[in-house]
């Protein structure tokens, strides 16, 4: 089953995962038209009745199921009020500058964090390392990221994953096409992976494992790094070299840093774009005093971080690698929590860190601004 954690077999991993369609990929040439039934009908349980469920159903005869399989299952799935209420609760931040990322960091980089991501660290250090070689991505950071997502395995959630992407795809209309071709390609990974759709569980969201992947992710960058001829999500060694794979298509700079201290940020308009989606040259940034601890190329793109910390602004610039974490989460206070979880278990192993202060201490230098 693929909850069931395997045991290394020693054999050779694959490099690449085998390709795997996405489910709402098109059609490619010559491929004969799915015959699409439309019955039997779903009549029980509480997607009974529901148009849109029908077109789902139908949908997904395109991908290997018959529509009494698929009326089977729905029959069964169950929405959660939960999930929807939480979506509806969306956390929007105060104006600052109130210590917001001073809180938020505080909740993630903690001694019992560090001592946790430590011992996985050590347990796990050959995968680390071998995933560290094959992809080009440091431990540090494969760790921190299992660690911000799970816990390292200490909470991976606790909703059936069919219902949470049912909920969403089918009463959540904001994010309903999303979720709904997340709940496709959820179904394809269960035909191929032969497990019990209902059977795993995760977020509320639909995110699965170690590393937290959504279905797509998985049919994208989920490796069989143990080499036992599966991509199983809660098992370690697989996951490890999962979020070592993302990294790497999403563009990890081996060698590169991700982000360094800026200096000259006070006066800044707090009107002026920031954050990881802002871009800027380093020239043009140099040309309103910005200036990062780090000497970069003049014509070199980067982003424009402030983070919200208690006693003022802090500045950064955000290089290549930053933007690969935001990939994982689109959240500048993510990343950021990401890369000096990363630092921090690197320098608790006895190596350098860089481009960050221990935990407790200021990180940059700050503007009130």
């Amino acid at each position: 089953m693929l909850l069931t954690p395997l045991a290394g077999c020693g054999s050779s991993p694959s490099i690449d995962p085998p390709e795997a369609r996405l489910a709402s990929a098109r059609p490619t040439a010559g491929e004969r038209p799915v015959a699409v039934s439309s019955t039997p009908r779903l009549t029980s349980g509480p997607y009974a009745g529901r148009a849109e469920v029908e077109r789902f159903i139908d949908r997904m005869q395109a991908n290997g199921y018959t529509r009494a399989e698929l009326v089977g299952i729905f029959s069964r799935v169950r929405p959660d009020d939960w999930i929807i209420e939480y979506m509806n609760r969306q956390w929007r931040p105060a104006p600052g500058p109130n210590g917001a990322w001073s809180r938020y960091r505080a909740r993630h980089i903690t001694p019992a964090m560090l001592s946790r991501g430590t011992d996985f660290w050590s347990q796990h250090a050959a995968e680390l390392e071998r995933a560290s070689r094959q992809y080009g991505v440091p431990p540090e950071y494969i760790v921190a990221i299992i660690g911000i997502e799970t816990k390292w395995g200490g909470y991976m959630g606790k909703h059936r994953i069919i219902d949470a992407l049912a909920t969403l795809a089918f009463d959540y209309p904001r994010r309903g096409e999303y979720f709904t071709g997340e709940l496709e390609n959820y179904l394809v990974m269960a035909s191929q992976e032969g497990f019990d759709p209902f059977q795993p569980v995760g977020s509320f969201a639909g995110a699965m494992g170690y590393g937290q992947f959504m279905p797509s992710s998985y049919l994208k960058y989920a490796v069989d790094f143990d080499g036992n001829g599966r991509r199983d999500l809660w098992n370690k060694e697989d996951a490890i070299g999962s979020v070592a794979h993302y990294f790497k298509r999403h563009g990890w700079r081996s060698g590169e840093p991700v982000t360094v201290p800026a200096t000259g940020g006070t006066g800044l308009p707090q009107s002026m774009d920031v954050g990881f989606k802002s871009r800027y040259r380093v020239r043009d940034l140099a040309a309103r005093g910005v200036h990062p601890s780090l000497s970069l190329p003049d014509d070199k793109q980067v982003s424009l971080l402030r983070l919200d910390a208690s006693g003022g602004y802090e500045y950064w610039i955000g290089l290549d690698n930053f933007q690969t974490i935001t990939r994982y989460n689109k959240s500048t206070y993510y990343a950021m929590t990401v890369h000096q979880l990363a630092q921090a278990l690197r320098a608790r192993r006895g190596g350098s860190a860089r481009y960050v202060a221990e935990p407790g201490a200021d990180a940059a230098p700050r503007s009130a601004g």
